[in-house]
């Protein structure tokens, strides 16, 4: 957890990180950057991806249940160089391009012991407020993460590109959710970058047809040129048609009952967006006459190599969802253009400038 406090940690010197304070207080402010322990890598960031979940934070101060208690260094989606490399640290380099695995699993609790790390109870996720005190994000000019986080870069894989690999990991996870998608027929409810990016993972893993829906034109656009076979904006056009496999992408209550309409009977509703915290209402009889399978899906484990590795062979996906980039002092026009759907997917910012 960022604190002021914590500059006087002995051995410790200043970066520059964007600090998250309250609902639209975000602020650069120095941060303690401490020499790295003897598993540790010191990394001089270059790029990071502003996630949906960074814009919660800067605009209702929380995610879900994950409510900012104390300032917070935003930002997950994150690559950079090694600076230095800890005693005991092997198989890294000094100047070695890496990408940051956000995510820190206990190891010990239950569903660490049943390898579904991404379900750990104890988890540690950079950027985030989910636990007391919170997991400082990566939006710095260098930051000290375990090297067990850190991921070489595939030939030809660009530090810019890869800082999608989380988000990616994201989409590739909740394919993995609905099994096989090999041929068969799906529909991707809503068109923000991680309904975009099951759209780029669904045409690698040789999906039949696969329809996208939204409420905006810009995204469908993007869509389309991932590989989409159909695309509709709701406000203008109803799809009338099931398809086997649906992910809901929203996050939006009032969407799930056209999700679950749209599934064919004994299909599979994959829940992707995040619903907001307490009750929704939810036509629990129509999952039950319809039989459908419906499959909840949290961020993603070992999918990461796998992302890079799809971001090498497919640049493209990345240069269709990256729409515009700031450097990090222009943080302020990033944040306020990054909600505009109209016209922005993914933004990038420069951490190095």
């Amino acid at each position: 957890m960022y604190t002021e406090a914590s500059h006087n940690n002995v051995g410790s010197c200043l970066t520059e990180a964007l600090v998250i304070h309250a609902p639209h207080d975000l602020r650069l402010d120095p941060a303690p950057l401490l020499p790295p322990g003897p598993d540790e890598v010191q990394v001089n960031m270059a790029w990071g991806g502003i996630c949906g979940s960074d814009l919660h934070y800067f605009a209702h101060g929380g995610v879900g249940a994950s409510i900012l208690h104390a300032p917070m260094v935003l930002g997950h989606e994150v690559s950079g160089t090694i600076g230095a490399l800890g005693r005991d640290v092997k198989g890294f380099s000094v100047g070695e391009a890496v990408a940051i695995h956000p995510a820190q699993p206990c190891g010990h609790c239950p569903e660490c012991a049943r390898k579904q790390r991404n379900l750990c109870r104890n988890m540690q996720f950079l950027g985030s407020a989910a636990r007391d005190p919170h997991t400082d994000g990566g939006f710095r000019r260098a930051m000290t993460v375990k090297a067990t986080q850190l991921h070489t870069l595939p030939p030809g894989l660009t530090l810019r590109h890869a800082c999608l690999a989380e988000p990616l990991s994201v989409a590739l996870h909740a394919i993995a959710r609905a099994g096989d998608v090999r041929d068969r027929s799906v529909m991707v409810q809503g068109a923000g970058p991680i309904g975009l990016l099951i759209v780029a993972g669904l045409v690698h893993h040789g999906a039949g047809r696969i329809v996208v829906t939204d409420l905006e034109d810009f995204p469908l656009q993007c869509a389309t040129r991932l590989g989409a076979s159909r695309c509709y904006n709701t406000r203008h056009a109803a799809v009338e048609e099931e398809f086997d496999i649906l992910f809901e992408a929203t996050g939006v209550p009032a969407a799930l009952p056209a999700a679950i309409a749209c599934t064919r009977r004994g299909g599979i509703l994959v829940q992707v967006g995040m619903f907001p915290p307490g009750d929704i209402p939810v036509p629990i009889a129509q999952i039950i006459n319809r039989e459908l399978d419906f499959r909840g899906t949290l961020r993603f484990d070992t999918e990461f190599d796998a992302a890079l590795a799809l971001l090498a062979e497919r640049p493209e996906i990345a240069d269709i969802l990256v729409t515009q980039q700031f450097s990090l002092a222009n943080f302020a026009a990033a944040f306020a253009l990054a909600p505009d759907r109209r016209q922005a997917a993914k933004i990038l910012l420069s951490l190095s400038t």
